[in-house]
């Protein structure tokens, strides 16, 4: 596998120096969010949100995690709306976990209430599944087979 280098050797939410990436994603509800995430993957709670708007944020193991209810356009985001997906079989985008061990996680998982659309399958040089969050978006784990290397 190849190594890449970088000049920050650090990662912290939110950021001291340099930057750190995080994936927000539109909720019902924050606290239910925050809680499927800390209870299925073993992510830690850093913040729950607030009244004014602030997100929750959630560490998962090398990243951030930031949940938040919907709403209308900001003077920093004019024209876009923030919404749960209407449709949970329609998205356009996907959190995408790998894993050492996909059969143990996905035993671990559903025994920690993770809904699996499917069990794990054979697919494109991986074993890969699906996990529907509580707002119906879609986690994909998957497990590298021996022999591939991506880089």
């Amino acid at each position: 596998m190849t190594q890449v280098q970088v000049e920050q050797q650090s990662f912290q939410m939110p950021p001291q120096e340099g930057f750190t990436v995080a994936y927000f994603l539109t909720v019902a509800d924050i606290d239910r969010s925050a809680r499927f995430y800390e209870t299925v993957f073993g992510g830690r709670i850093l913040s729950r949100g607030d009244e004014k708007g602030a997100p929750g944020y959630i560490q998962i193991a090398n990243m951030w995690l930031l949940v938040n209810v919907g709403g209308g356009p900001t003077p920093d985001k004019p024209s876009v709306t923030l919404s749960v997906p209407p449709d949970p079989d329609s998205l356009s985008s996907f959190m995408n976990i790998r894993v050492a061990d996909i059969q143990a996680c996905y035993e671990l998982w559903r025994s920690r209430g993770a809904h699996f659309i499917t069990e794990p399958k054979d697919k494109y040089g991986e074993i890969r599944c699906y996990i529907r969050d509580p707002d119906g978006y879609i986690i994909e784990v998957g497990q590298s087979k021996p022999g591939v290397l991506y880089g």
